[in-house]
């Protein structure tokens, strides 16, 4: 905005729609105890990230143009509504069907809270602040990630019921509704040509620009599969505990969360391309090492360091993309939040292979993933043109 000072009282109502928008990451956690209360298969288990994720790719753009008309607090308010109610449902009605239900309305307000906060915050600071306040942002959605977790464990040791976490983020989300609702803001309109879904489609007939969307389909397929597939890996291939191995998972958002704050200083450094191959390339090494390790120490290692390789490839594709085509930034935009449906179709894919092999095989799924992502990275060094 115009305004050159910071003001907390606008700012942090909206960073903390970015921690309710980590709640749709309790997938992981949700696979692991259904599968468990319920007897799931790893197919079966893996609809419930595909319920979430699949949304990004059949809302991101019509969120977008609603979000022209009724403006991005509003839209972010019903978001985090929907979020809310996502989070109840299956606490009240707790049947496969009924989490199910739970996780799809999940998918649907995360997708509106996507679309919305980003654009929201960059309203609500200086603008010599936004690049700053961005990275922060996601920081803070780290913080969310990783206390699913711990917080599952310890409702579920403490009260005998893990699904409480889902009342506590449920309620969490609705006290931000009202928050952010009490915070008058002025939003700023659009100064470019709105995406639609027209314009969107018609660019992945440019080859760079369908490769660069692919790539954020496999890197959110990849952090959403490792998510929901660690637990049970580390389980099924290194006999850990099920509260242990789930403890895994906020190692992994650990690892994201330094990965994200490291990035932010080596970039000031290092061209986006050129980490964009070290990072894929390290994150190959380590999903290899992980799959065909037998210690558990260095598994726990190894987790960690996934988390840490795969936290910058989402930005550094993006801003890669959009650095190319600024003009087109809009329609960019939308097809990369319609690519987060990535996370919808690859844990399935690789819970699918698990079922037909084992849990290792099914984890080679996104190893494959990190190879395309660093071939991809080898072209965007080559043709460094921007």
């Amino acid at each position: 905005m115009s305004e050159n000072k910071i003001n907390l009282r606008r700012i942090a109502p909206v960073l903390m729609a970015f921690f309710v928008m980590s709640f749709v990451d309790i997938v992981g956690i949700g696979v692991d105890r259904v599968s468990t209360d319920m007897g799931l298969s790893s197919t079966l288990a893996q609809l419930i990230p595909s319920a979430a994720f699949l949304w990004f790719f059949l809302l991101s753009v019509p969120v977008g143009v609603l979000q022209s008309r009724l403006g991005k607090r509003f839209m972010l308010n019903i978001g985090m509504g929907i979020t809310a109610i996502g989070l109840l449902v299956p606490y009240i009605f707790y049947t496969f069907e009924m989490v199910l239900v739970g996780f799809a309305l999940l998918g649907m307000g995360n997708t509106i809270v996507q679309v919305s906060a980003n654009p929201l915050l960059v309203d609500v600071v200086p603008g010599n602040r936004t690049s700053s306040f961005l990275s922060f942002s996601q920081f803070v959605k780290a913080i969310g990630s990783m206390l699913g977790a711990p917080l599952a464990i310890f409702f579920a040791s403490r009260f005998g019921d893990w699904k409480l976490l889902f009342l506590v983020f449920g309620i969490v989300s609705l006290l931000s509704v009202i928050w952010l609702g009490s915070i008058k803001i002025e939003e700023s309109g659009d100064t470019q040509t709105r995406a639609s879904l027209g314009s969107a489609f018609k660019l992945l007939g440019n080859g760079f620009v369908l490769m660069m969307v692919l790539s954020i389909f496999l890197v959110v397929g990849v952090d959403v599969g490792f998510n929901s597939n660690s637990g049970q890996f580390l389980i099924r291939q290194f006999g850990i505990e099920q509260n242990a191995a789930e403890s895994g998972r906020s190692i992994y958002f650990f690892g994201r969360m330094l990965g994200t704050f490291g990035g932010a200083i080596l970039l000031t450094r290092i061209s986006a391309r050129k980490f964009f191959m070290w990072t894929s390339f390290l994150g190959i090494i380590c999903f290899t090492l992980l799959i065909i390790a037998k210690s558990v120490p260095l598994a726990w290692f190894l987790v960690f360091m996934t988390g840490l390789t795969v936290a910058n490839i989402w930005p550094l594709v993006f801003s890669i993309a959009v650095q190319k085509y600024p003009q087109r930034s809009n329609e960019i935009s939308g097809l990369m939040m319609m690519a987060i449906s990535g996370g919808a179709v690859i844990p399935f894919l690789a819970g699918w292979v698990s079922d037909m092999s084992n849990m290792a095989i099914g984890m080679t799924i996104l190893l494959a993933c990190m190879v395309y992502l660093w071939l991809v990275s080898l072209y965007c060094l080559k043709r460094s043109d921007r």
